[in-house]
């Protein structure tokens, strides 16, 4: 997006109001309270965000730049074209552990592709309060596609069509969301004479309260009443006590009658007061209005913040409380305002605050310097209330702790990791590192997860591990060091002087704050650099040496001791994982052999037939379950087999062995596909291994089309028909296999079109916990529609591209575990006018994990 200085500014202008305006469509389509966009940058596979509505920037930046293959739901968006929806937080955690761990509170999100040529420009996503799952059906989600597909529109033609030079390599911007509806009375005041038993409500307060003055009672248990009916009794308790001396703490939170917050503070009148011994506010958080005057009278410390973090209202409470002035707080933002309300972990509570509907309360310490009183370092209790707009505060001194303030890390500046000058390494990243590991099997995928986890919480820029084998540790994993600099050191001995070797033999971390240290203390090793820091950690399980790791910083720093002791337990986790993953190496390379001798290595062909098939094992250790699939040549036409056979593990593998088998037999017999399924029915009961299967067999004759099918307590397959129209093919179908010896499997007969695809598949790809399995067969016929589309253009992808997709699409809707079995079959084109076989199609596909 290049030009003259002039063209240049109003390309950065119209591409910053397309970003805002897009933005604020999908918080109001999706009833959002956060809003943003992704685009591409200038590195590959990486995400940057564009724009952030509704959010203060340095609460999001963990999350500014996103690798397209990490497991977050905008990075499945990008890469697989699909709207990822997650209506609460049980479904995030479900879907996305690092994700939800990074947001530990109730909250929803639904993230959508923008499109663009060949593949997505980015992602519009929205986070928003929690809903059910029925609630959920509520989002439009077709406006959302809607407003992503005119994004990207818009920045295509702002770059000439050129979808290579839409990227962002940028900040965000951070901009307000468009204004809620305000309250037009948000505060009202009132005054209590216990003697007298009346209650002198403002007008304001009437109209806060939906009252007209003559509707109003004037008593104590009239206001409380009208204020919140459900909490009345608290409202009673609380002027009684204030009217004794001995009012509240902090503002009572209540919930109105139609559910919305209220905050009530009352007070004591002075010893000198002339009339009512009460006084008293009622107003509703987060409005603009909560700032007019009224709070100025409260006891406690109140203040506002808007959805930039800036400060716009604070009572005088406040500023004697943090001993600084009103003027002096109001325009700033929080984090240089008030920074010890801020960082870790007072930013988590923030963040639920701006998503969550409901309150937070937390304590924080005053640091020396900010009080008023004569102890310093006193504890406040703080509570936040969400607002659409606003956050109102409130802060009042709590009781004196036994406990100290824990002591804050070191900064260490790094730019995926650092909100204000705090690092979030020492919460955030474990977390996310430990549920990462949990997914990850194998040792190359531990190494990964390290490196896109670990590296990046203290800013780090290379990485090494090495694991012990024979005495010797060979290097495992490496990234970021000169190409060939770490060659040397594999295979080294344990007797070497090496600080790799070290770490390990003696299991104590050694941390260097800089090369020159390093040095110092192992002369004459060769370094790769000068300047620097470095980190070296046992890898040691259960008591067992695994091997060791290398953390390589580009500049010098310190470790604090917070630091040295997450580092140390990490280290821990790693080596964990390594061990566990090296027993699935060795027994993954016997599962893999088990299942290419279980599973067709090629699929049958005919000229005039292109089939696909694809195998995904979803379970971890052994990868084998008990789905298959088969092509077999049968007479003069083919026999297209599927089925799932009940559990996992080798047991079912081994029946799923045999029912291939016998299926196979009889299908090279040429046998009706009643007798087929009748006859491997009666094997399995003869050969009683305790469990049943469902399948479903089609007999396909492709000179004339002519399809017969039977199943046997397997899902319907998918007919998409040339023009489009896909549907699932009613087929009368008998009990599972494996149950009943007289069972009775009838036969369906079809006609399959020139170009039709047909879709046979297991239930893995549609079911969904929590749901029916009718709505995952409808999200895959959908999914085949749109993915055959392309099939049948000139030019357009092959049924095994398509295969590629639909597998996918479904896998991420449904996100089950189990092993899922997919066969495609798609009729080629008549026989041409000379009488002639056309080619045979594109070769079968072997069975893999896309």
């Amino acid at each position: 997006m290049a030009g003259s200085d002039e063209q240049a500014v109003r390309t950065r202008d119209r591409l910053a109001a397309l970003l805002v305006d897009a933005s604020a469509g999908a918080l109001g389509a999706a009833g959002g309270r956060v809003a943003g966009v992704y685009l591409r940058s200038g590195t590959p596979g990486l995400l940057r965000l564009s724009v952030l509505a509704g959010l203060p920037g340095p609460l999001f930046r963990p999350w500014w730049r996103l690798h397209v293959d990490r497991p977050f739901p905008v990075a499945d968006a990008y890469r697989l074209g699909v709207q990822v929806i997650l209506p609460n937080a049980t479904e995030t955690m479900r879907r996305y552990p690092q994700f939800a761990a990074g947001l530990p509170f109730p909250f929803g999100s639904v993230h959508v592709p923008v499109p663009g040529g060949t593949e997505p420009l980015g992602v519009l996503t929205v986070l928003r309060p929690a809903v059910t799952d029925a609630d959920d059906e509520l989002l439009d989600r077709e406006l959302l596609a809607r407003l992503a597909e005119g994004l990207g529109a818009e920045l295509l033609a702002l770059a000439d069509g050129d979808e290579s030079a839409v990227l962002w390599d940028g900040e965000p911007m951070c901009v307000r969301p468009p204004a809620g509806r305000t309250a037009q009375a948000a505060v009202g005041r009132f005054s209590w004479d216990p003697e007298a038993a009346v209650v002198r409500a403002d007008d304001r307060l009437h109209a806060l309260l939906g009252l007209r003055p003559g509707e109003f009672a004037g008593t104590d248990t009239a206001l409380a009443e009208a204020v919140a009916p459900a909490d009345a009794y608290l409202i009673l308790a609380a002027l009684r006590d204030a009217a004794a001396g001995k009012p509240p703490n902090a503002p009572l939170v209540l919930r109105a009658r139609d559910g919305s917050p209220r905050l009530l503070a009352v007070w004591p009148a002075g010893a000198d007061a002339v009339g009512p011994a009460v006084g008293g506010v009622v107003f509703h958080p987060g409005s603009a209005a909560s700032a007019d005057g009224a709070a100025d009278l409260l006891p406690q410390g109140v203040f506002c913040l808007d959805r930039l973090g800036v400060i716009v209202y604070a009572n005088p409470a406040l500023a004697r409380l943090t001993g600084r002035t009103r003027e002096w707080l109001l325009g700033r933002a929080l984090w240089d305002a008030l920074p010890w309300l801020t960082g870790p972990p007072y930013d988590d509570h923030l963040r639920g605050a701006l998503l969550a509907p409901e309150p937070v309360h937390f304590h924080v310490q005053r640091p020396h310097g900010e009080r008023d009183g004569p102890a310093e370092g006193d504890w406040l209790a703080v509570s936040v209330h969400p607002g659409t707009d606003l956050l109102t505060f409130t802060l009042v001194p709590a009781s004196r702790m036994d406990t100290t303030a824990e002591p804050v890390p070191e900064p260490h500046p790094d730019e995926d990791t650092v909100v204000g000058d705090r690092s979030m390494a020492p919460l955030y990243r474990p977390i996310a590192l430990a549920i990462a590991l949990t997914d990850a099997v194998t040792a190359r995928q531990v190494s990964v997860v390290v490196t896109q986890e670990l590296l990046p919480a203290f800013g780090g820029r290379r990485l090494a591990i090495y694991l012990l084998q024979d005495r010797h540790l060979y290097l495992a994993w490496e990234t970021g060091f000169p190409q060939g600099f770490l060659a040397p050191f594999d295979g080294v001995g344990l007797d070497v002087p090496i600080p790799g070797v070290e770490t390990l033999t003696t299991g104590r971390p050694l941390f260097f704050e800089s090369m020159q240290q390093l040095a110092t203390a192992y002369p004459g090793l060769a370094l790769d650099t000068n300047v620097g820091a470095r980190a070296f950690l046992p890898l040691i399980a259960s008591g067992r040496p695994v091997g060791s790791c290398i953390l390589g910083f580009d500049r010098p720093r310190g470790f604090s001791t917070q630091e040295r002791t997450v580092l140390t337990a990490l280290a821990g986790l790693i080596a964990q994982a390594m061990e566990r993953a090296r027993r699935y190496d060795s027994e993954a390379a016997l599962a893999r052999g088990l299942q290419q001798a279980l599973l067709p290595r090629r699929l049958s062909t005919h000229p005039r037939v292109e089939t696909a098939g694809r195998y995904l094992p979803g379970t971890q250790g052994m990868d084998v379950g008990g789905d298959w699939y088969d092509v077999v040549g049968a007479g003069d036409g083919l026999a297209l087999v599927i089925g799932d056979v009940q559990g996992h593990g080798v047991q079912a593998a081994a029946t799923m062995g045999q029912l291939r088998s016998a299926v196979r037999a009889f299908a090279l017999g040429d046998r009706p596909p009643d007798e087929v399924l009748s006859g491997t029915n009666l094997l399995l009961i003869d050969l009683d291994p305790g469990q049943f299967a469902s399948c479903c067999y089609l007999r396909l004759d492709p000179a004339t089309g002519r399809a017969r099918i039977a199943r046997a307590g397997h899902p319907p397959p998918l007919l998409r028909c040339p023009d489009g129209r896909t549907r699932v093919l009613e087929i009368a179908g008998g009990v599972v296999l494996g149950v009943d010896p007289s069972a009775r499997y009838p036969v369906t007969e079809l006609l399959l079109e020139p170009d039709a695809i047909l879709a046979m598949y297991t239930d893995g790809l549609v079911e969904r916990p929590g749901a029916d399995i009718d709505d995952g067969i409808t999200a895959l016929r959908l999914a085949l529609a749109k993915a055959g589309a392309a099939a049948g253009r000139r030019g357009g992808r092959s049924l095994s591209g398509v295969a590629d997709r639909l597998t996918a699409t479904a896998r991420l809707a449904t996100d089950r575990p189990d092993d899922v079995a997919l066969l495609l079959a798609a009729r080629r084109a008549p026989l041409p006018r000379d009488g002639r076989r056309g080619q045979a199609a594109r070769g079968p596909t072997l069975p893999h994990r896309p």
